[in-house]
């Protein structure tokens, strides 16, 4: 990657700055998102137990005390070898942090494990290692994968994200920041790919959050604070953040609810989620706020279709109906027999017009 290119990729997804850690207080500002999802009550349904949450990222920290035993042996795919407890820039162990941490910092999913794929490093971007991560995390059985890197369109990413749809995994992307990004980028921007938009803490749409109708839905990601490598904390701002989030949320709903396929468990946060901005889907917040309660809680019905698709395009929106087959045979029982009089009446009628009239060859002069 060219050094200016990387250095714009840099801008847009180095989402985590380094602060002095703060004081060993019991809540933190840079936490903000629990209250604002409410995740004390969804952790007294669920605190995703036996979900395992892919990170491909700059590798984690698994030292952090905030993250002592919820990081799995993965891989370093820029060395390797090793088992990805390698971060020398401080994004993914802050990302993952955002997933599963359980000390002074809280993640979403705290008792959820994560598999660290080290695939990149932070000055180049997005690596050519993505792909081969993607599959290594399906291989290793990950139910989720999370993320919060993006670039332009790659075939072999995209081929192996599609596989892992496939193999009922749900995929978290992050749908990028201004600047330098105008739309949705790659991989968010791939049709069954969960592409996270920012909020504010009001719930407003960040103004850094790129728009486009590819975004599925919006989280927390203006102000976070989460680990760093060597025990530190640090706040930052993006769809990075976002995307960490959600995808905690997603291993929520997988340890509610083992039995549901991927996008079935799209279709519950899509479902549940607060609508804002224009009614609907909209470019801004996708189908709308996460709602972790909500999405945990709520009586959906499954969808009719036996092959429902969680594209970006169309993820959870019920099928189209078709058309009742009883309704059909009672529009037809119906519609023959009205048929049959209307027509005989018409008939009817005809011949009683010519009785009445005067027949040429017997009419008298």
């Amino acid at each position: 990657m060219k050094p200016r290119l990387a250095a714009l990729v840099t801008i847009v997804f180095l989402l985590v700055v380094a602060r002095p850690a703060r004081a060993a207080d019991t809540t933190f500002d840079g936490q903000w998102f629990h209250q604002f999802l409410n995740t004390a009550q969804a952790h007294q349904i669920t605190r995703g137990e036996g979900v395992t949450v892919a990170v491909i990222d700059t590798g984690v920290d698994a030292a952090h005390p905030d993250l002592s035993g919820s990081v799995l042996p993965g891989t370093d795919l820029i060395d390797g070898q090793g088992d990805g407890h390698t971060d020398k820039d401080g994004h993914g162990t802050a990302m993952v942090s955002l997933i599963a941490a359980h000390g002074r910092l809280q993640g979403v999913a705290p008792a959820a494990k994560v598999l660290p794929i080290r695939a990149t490093l932070v000055e180049q971007g997005r690596s050519t290692k993505f792909a081969g991560g993607i599959k290594w995390a399906v291989t290793h059985g990950a139910k989720v994968i999370s993320i919060s890197f993006g670039s332009n369109e790659d075939l072999l990413e995209r081929q192996e994200l599609e596989a892992a749809m496939a193999a009922d995994v749900v995929v978290v992307a992050a749908a990028g920041n201004r600047p330098p990004d105008t739309s949705v980028r790659f991989p968010a921007a791939t049709p069954g790919v969960v592409a996270v938009a920012a909020v504010d803490q009001n719930g407003n749409h960040a103004d850094f959050s790129v728009s486009g109708p590819e975004v599925v839905i919006a989280a927390p990601g203006v102000g976070i604070l989460g680990a760093l490598p060597g025990g530190k904390y640090g706040e930052g701002s993006g769809t990075s953040d976002a995307t960490a989030i959600t995808a905690g949320a997603v291993a929520l709903i997988r340890a509610k609810f083992p039995q549901l396929k991927a996008p079935e468990v799209v279709r519950r946060l899509t479902a549940t989620a607060i609508d804002k901005g224009s009614p609907g889907r909209d470019p801004d917040y996708g189908f709308g706020v996460l709602n972790i309660v909500g999405a945990l809680t709520a009586d959906i019905p499954a969808a009719t279709s036996p092959s429902v698709k969680s594209s970006s395009a169309d993820v959870s929106a019920p099928p189209p109906s078709k058309p009742d087959r009883f309704a059909w045979w009672l529009l037809l029982l119906v519609a023959v027999p009205i048929a049959a009089i209307v027509i005989g009446a018409v008939i009817w009628s005809r011949r009683r017009d010519r009785t009445s009239q005067p027949n040429a060859w017997n009419s008298n002069p």
